[in-house]
């Protein structure tokens, strides 16, 4: 195989990891990277993109690749305008994924949460329920909606709030069995790790994944 991935999202928790496992891997031949700044990773496979996400039109005729990993996400603390979080957590997701197909995209891979619903009374899981739903009306060959519960991995900002709460998460883990086992934290090098082998078997259809089905194919 000589794939072309294209990481959305690639400086974050997830997307680190995805990016170092498609860098080993000898399926991928490319892995292209859009940002708004020029990372500092350097590989012979990598093509980067440096973007202004506001003006689309400048940039689409590059999101050429067999596979699309969407692994954005933000936090009001980074993005406390609404405008510009929904931008990160809905609009970017959505213009790949469209401009993706009718570029030819064969797979789009989405990070979404655990209790994502567009009925939901969060504001949080409400937009990527949203964002999931608009991304399944695109005629995508595969579309795959990752549903983590809390990730967990070192991350290079610090969260001391989302620390604290992840400790009683940890504490209270145990009770989370049997339906329940879905709510259980999961390492980002897990999802990374499923993302990817879900990428190489490339299933046709819809699929979603919560944490244990996550943990169940990485």
């Amino acid at each position: 195989m000589n794939k072309t991935a294209i990481i959305l999202g690639a400086s974050g928790l997830v997307g680190s990891h995805l990016l170092t496992l498609l860098l080993d891997n000898p399926a991928y031949t490319q892995v292209i990277l859009f940002n708004r700044k020029a990372s500092a990773v350097k590989h012979p496979k990598i093509k980067e993109f440096v973007v202004d996400f506001c003006t689309p039109q400048s940039y689409q005729n590059n999101i050429k690749a067999d596979v699309i990993f969407c692994c954005l996400g933000s936090t009001k603390a980074k993005t406390p305008k609404p405008a510009d979080y929904r931008k990160v957590d809905y609009d970017i997701p959505l213009f790949f994924a469209q401009q993706g197909e009718a570029n030819g995209v064969q797979q789009f891979h989405l990070i979404s949460s655990i209790g994502a619903k567009v009925g939901a009374s969060n504001a949080y899981l409400k937009l990527k329920g949203e964002v999931e739903n608009e991304i399944k009306k695109q005629h995508l060959t595969g579309l795959y909606i990752y549903q983590p519960s809390f990730l967990l991995g070192k991350r290079l900002e610090n969260r001391p709030i989302e620390k604290i709460f992840l400790n009683i998460v940890a504490f209270l883990e145990p009770l989370f069995i049997g339906s329940l086992k879905k709510y259980r934290g999961i390492r980002a090098t897990t999802v990374a790790q499923a993302m990817l082998k879900t990428s190489l078997i490339g299933a046709s259809g819809i699929h979603t994944y919560t944490s244990d089905k996550i943990k169940n194919l990485a």
